[in-house]
């Protein structure tokens, strides 16, 4: 495999992300590569153009079975996605063929189920999966960061964001593990059933946190669109009808995590925060709550 495979926006994502360990990691990509295809016996084909924090491309097993190849530095959330895989085994995700936390890659197959969600596993596997209030709690790090300020985000939508989140988090239903990212780009049609999905987080959380993703994308195509808000408000309307949840609530699970997503892009990045506050903006008409 030779430089030219590995797109240039994603050798700046692990640079602007891990800096001399991301680095490293992609210099030693290539043998890594090899090193999987000979261990599970495949053969991976170019990688996906689309690539964001993990290596991800298709290959093929040695019986023909077509699989995912996926390669990201060791971290916390690649566990999670490990363990959420294994939980769900095919059932609504893409299924887990192999995996090896230790270095960072995951092997999956194309498996379509319906259903995704389930109640929240017991311990100790729960202890793998981060929550919905730990990821909230990001916000104060923005906090901290600015000496109790908000930074370049303006300070009355974090302070809408903080209050929607500890109203949110007292008041939820029933823990689920859920995907945690489920937008359009991490569901995928497939041969043998229409639709899977992909990189799950492997998030502990009330049902109806998980709309938020699928809400604020495709970010920045959705803002070009000629009255965004009144496309959130029918993908509002549809979810409400679909999975009977709460409307409101799904608008402010929403709201809230739109900051918090920009405060992730500053904290990773140092940009990219401003096509998400536009996406919050959009969404604070819909909103009941002052």
């Amino acid at each position: 495999m030779g430089a030219a495979e590995i797109p240039d926006r994603f050798v700046r994502t692990m640079i602007e992300m891990q800096g001399d360990a991301g680095r490293a990691w992609l210099d030693e990509l290539p043998t890594r590569i090899v090193g999987y295809e000979r261990h599970w016996a495949i053969q991976v084909g170019l990688p996906f153009a689309n690539l964001s924090y993990n290596y991800v491309a298709p290959a093929v097993r040695a019986d023909g079975a077509q699989v995912i190849l996926k390669l990201g530095m060791p971290h916390p959330e690649l566990s999670s996605e490990i363990a959420a895989l294994r939980l769900y085994d095919g059932h609504g995700s893409a299924r887990l063929n192999e995996a090896d936390p230790e270095r960072g890659a995951l092997l999956i197959a194309a498996q379509v189920m319906r259903a995704l969600w389930r109640p929240a596993p017991a311990a100790p596997e729960d202890a793998v999966f981060p929550t919905t209030a730990r990821w909230a709690s990001g916000l104060r790090r923005l906090r901290a960061m600015y000496d109790g300020g908000t930074g370049p985000l303006p300070s009355e939508i974090v302070e809408r964001a903080e209050t929607f989140f500890a109203e949110l988090l007292v008041s939820s239903g029933a823990p689920m593990l859920l995907h945690g990212d489920l937008h359009h780009e991490n569901i995928l049609s497939a041969e043998h059933a229409p639709w899977l999905a992909i990189d799950p987080k492997g998030l502990i959380g009330e049902a109806e946190y998980e709309v938020g993703a699928l809400i604020r994308n495709p970010l920045p195509r959705l803002l070009a669109l000629p009255d965004v808000t009144a496309t959130l408000a029918r993908r509002f309307d549809i979810l409400a009808e679909t999975l009977g949840f709460d409307r409101q609530r799904m608008i402010a699970w929403s709201y809230a995590q739109a900051i918090l997503s920009a405060w992730w892009h500053i904290e990773d990045h140092g940009h990219g925060w401003e096509p998400t506050i536009a996406l919050a903006e959009r969404l604070a008409p819909l909103l009941k709550h002052p």
